[in-house]
């Protein structure tokens, strides 16, 4: 099934079709403001005007124009801010789609290359992105349809793999990384894979084989953030979604993130946000 829109909001967790693609402007992107999101879908999009700030799971990024962006499934999304004029085109495959058609595994929705969420593209390549969105709107638009699931399998793997490629080559343009700066990457990679099950920094120092006043200070050198910080952060950016999304109970999502009872996870939760769990579930 394929659809298209203009100016309607972006689906919020998962896409209700194989695929949708159009613009979104400020105002109905900046609806990503009101709470974390754990975006299922894969998400490609390219800002076409404007400017943005947004945290994407445990990292906080500007978004300019020309920038593309690709939102991996399973992300943690929080919009800060896009500004007024801001405006997006997009393209959003449903979690379904990309199990289904991703090369191997799913885990290959995620290049094997290092990740990065943002590259920025110069203006003949930003032309060429603008031209191919209004390609397919064109093609989906017309009488008889040019395109179905089938056939947008292989632009499918056409983006993924023209992502592949442009971030590989920011990745190779970009400095190389110190040795603080890779040791925080690791760090905030094995937080995002076991927030839910560790909940001190020993258990991430004892797996990156360093001594936890090296990776402590180390983290507050390169983030300005603690160590104990981060996985508060991604504990609640989990607990925040789950609350404001789902009608799962707090007892079981309190268990889900590896809290003993629901009375830990309530004082955890109201030290950090300042109101009890069920408070900010009914706000």
């Amino acid at each position: 099934m394929r659809f298209v829109m203009k100016e309607e909001k972006i689906p919020l967790i998962d896409c209700p079709f194989d695929y949708l693609f159009g613009e979104a402007s400020g105002k109905v992107l900046n609806e990503y403001g009101r709470f974390p999101c754990q975006i299922q879908c894969a998400v490609y999009a390219f800002m076409l005007k404007g400017n943005a700030c947004a945290t994407l799971n445990l990292t906080q990024y500007k978004v300019n124009e020309n920038d593309l962006i690709y939102v991996k499934p399973g992300s943690f999304f929080f919009v800060h801010n896009f500004s007024e004029d801001a405006r997006l085109c997009y393209i959003v495959f449903s979690s379904a789609f990309v199990d289904k058609n991703s090369y191997g595994p799913r885990r290959f929705s995620l290049p094997t290359i290092s990740y990065n969420p943002i590259v920025q593209m110069n203006q003949e390549q930003a032309e060429v992105v603008i031209s191919f969105n209004k390609t397919l709107e064109l093609a989906v638009n017309c009488n008889p349809a040019m395109l179905s699931s089938e056939r947008m399998t292989h632009i499918f793997h056409l983006i993924q793999q023209t992502y592949m490629d442009l971030s590989s080559n920011a990745d190779k343009l970009a400095p190389p990384q110190d040795r603080k700066t890779e040791i925080y990457q690791e760090y905030s990679d094995l937080v995002l894979h076991h927030y839910n099950e560790w909940h001190n920094v020993s258990a991430y120092a004892e797996a990156m084989h360093i001594t936890v006043p090296h990776l402590c200070s180390t983290i507050k050198q390169v983030s300005g953030h603690t160590a104990g910080d981060i996985i508060a952060d991604a504990i609640l950016m989990d607990a925040k979604a789950q609350l404001k999304v789902t009608s799962t109970p707090i007892k079981e999502i309190a268990m889900r993130l590896g809290f003993e009872n629901v009375s830990f996870f309530n004082r955890f939760f109201k030290s950090h946000v300042g109101i009890t769990p069920r408070s900010y579930r009914n706000a």
